[in-house]
């Protein structure tokens, strides 16, 4: 069967977010198939597919048509809790007996930085390339994920603010986004893994050539500038890149598979009942150098 990607608002120029359909991803793919998903990835930035009843090993045989996988070890989980494997990270409130997490469980209150703007793994110097999350159980309501397009932001930006923007190096780390939410409960062993690294503020797609901004909640400080005005100028960057004409806002249903583009892209997560389960699955694909040793 042939892959088909319908434009999610087909209004927006560029596109932004696909729904595909005509293959079913579950099961192996030829090569001209993944190439078709990355070129729709190209375009779209983030693609749904619907109705996908993945294994964690299917999905991780899915990913790895488009690179390889990162280890899931960046959300603390202690190995007596951890319930999948060493590729899948869990983004769910469950521990390892499949009971809910208490509210102030330490992983509960980590993940809570999800619901900040971020890139995945824009913590690590090589940072991912696709995330590909699968939705096992969902809550009733809430827990949408939203998606902001960086290449569309960047290309809105007046000519004085790219100039601005040229050429500026952001120190990223973990430890400076869960401080946002009041999250300090770090061992000396996290604090030296979530050390901070760097990543350029604009940067090239390796596919398309386009530039976009390079955002995250993980930034925390511009190289060479004073903090307080590296936060302040980060923060209007991120008011900006997040405004309603860059965001698509996917309302989950059991068996999506949603892909994006961490390259092209911010995400974060939204509240749900935290009674309830929401049980999704999380492949990432690695990048193939850091956004340092890019030309731009």
């Amino acid at each position: 069967m042939t892959l088909s990607i319908r434009p999610i608002d087909p209004v927006s120029r560029p596109f932004f977010g696909g729904e595909a359909s005509g293959i079913d991803i579950t099961q192996p793919l030829t090569s001209e198939q993944a190439s078709e998903i990355e070129r729709g990835m190209d375009e779209f930035g983030v693609m749904v597919f619907h109705d996908q009843h993945f294994t964690d090993e299917a999905q991780m045989t899915f990913s790895r048509n488009f690179g390889e996988l990162e280890l899931a070890t960046n959300n603390l989980r202690d190995s007596k809790e951890q319930r999948l494997g060493a590729h899948i990270a869990d983004i769910s409130n469950l521990d390892a007996n499949n009971n809910v997490l208490a509210r102030e469980n330490r992983r509960r209150l980590f993940s809570l930085g999800t619901r900040l703007w971020h890139s995945d793994s824009s913590f690590k110097v090589v940072p991912a390339k696709y995330s590909l999350l699968s939705a096992r159980i969902i809550p009733s309501k809430g827990g949408n994920t939203e998606f902001a397009d960086m290449r569309a932001a960047y290309d809105a930006l007046d000519e004085e603010t790219k100039g601005q923007c040229e050429g500026l190096v952001c120190e990223h780390s973990q430890l400076f986004s869960r401080a946002q939410i009041g999250f300090g409960d770090f061992t000396d062993e996290e604090r030296r893994q979530f050390a901070p690294v760097h990543q350029r503020l604009i940067r090239r797609h390796p596919s398309t050539g386009r530039k976009s901004l390079y955002l995250a909640s993980h930034a925390g400080m511009i190289v060479g500038w004073p903090i307080p005005e590296a936060r302040a100028f980060l923060r209007d960057l991120n008011e900006y890149a997040t405004q309603r004409q860059f965001v698509y806002s996917h309302q989950w249903k059991q068996f999506d598979l949603v892909v994006w583009d961490n390259q092209a892209t911010m995400h974060r997560s939204r509240p749900f009942d935290a009674t309830q389960v929401r049980d999704m699955h999380r492949t990432t694909v690695t990048g193939s150098r850091s956004t340092m040793a890019e030309a731009v």
